[in-house]
């Protein structure tokens, strides 16, 4: 299944002209990835919608507050309890966890955050490897040993040149290949947004994704477009 410029703007208002350069690039990884029927292509467009902000945002944004730091990694960035759980704190009539000190020291230190959070993880090894491989694409690859993989795959030397995944064809293309290795054509098949979501954003089946009310909408859209 093509999809045009028109259909992506229906379902990604907000990605504006730049919908233009994208149609063609999903519509030829798409196809070369079997995500051709509507339910395959409603559920790749609507999650890659939801991880690129509708693509508009192609590199890992890891500028973080020190609030946002400690309730997205807590066991690293949130003061502990002592009983197994996290100091609260209530912002904006919200129980939030309490950043501990090195969440304070690293607020707003995209780089330094990058280093902190994937060190030592995914293939990273040497120094900078965090920032250098921090998440990239429409759905974000991470780290050292993903983009040898995925460079592999799409014939690109990923490694010495990981910003090639912050282009738009190359973005697309590791999309697709991420969604053929994690097999989320099937579950694309039965609908299975929920866990098409918790495996992209938190590497597993089971969980409650990031935006996972945000997820359903667009594939509500696009199923609308792609009649």
């Amino acid at each position: 299944m093509s999809i045009t410029e028109q259909q992506l703007l229906l379902i990604l208002p907000n990605a504006g002209r730049i919908a233009g350069v994208f149609a063609p690039a999903l519509s030829a990884a798409m196809g070369e990835y079997q995500i051709i029927t509507r339910l395959r292509s409603a559920a790749f467009i609507a999650q890659i919608g939801h991880e690129s902000s509708q693509l508009t945002r192609l590199v890992e944004n890891l500028n973080y507050s020190a609030n946002g730091l400690a309730n997205t990694w807590p066991n690293r960035y949130a003061e502990p309890n002592g009983k197994g759980g996290y100091v609260k704190t209530v912002m904006n009539n919200t129980v939030r966890n309490k950043p501990n000190a090195l969440a304070m020291g690293l607020a707003g230190k995209a780089e330094l955050i990058a280093c902190d959070v994937y060190a030592g993880r995914m293939g990273n090894t040497a120094p900078g490897d965090g920032w250098k491989y921090r998440g990239r694409g429409l759905i974000q690859v991470t780290g050292k040993h993903n983009y040898r993989l995925c460079g592999d795959a799409l014939g690109l030397d990923l490694v010495s040149h990981p910003e090639l995944l912050g282009q738009p064809w190359h973005a697309v293309m590791s999309a697709a290949w991420f969604w053929s290795v994690n097999r989320l054509n099937a579950l694309a098949d039965v609908s299975d947004i929920q866990n098409i979501g918790s495996i992209i954003n938190t590497g597993s089946k089971g969980r409650t994704p990031n935006g996972a009310a945000a997820r359903r909408v667009l594939y509500q859209q696009a199923l609308n477009v792609l009649t």
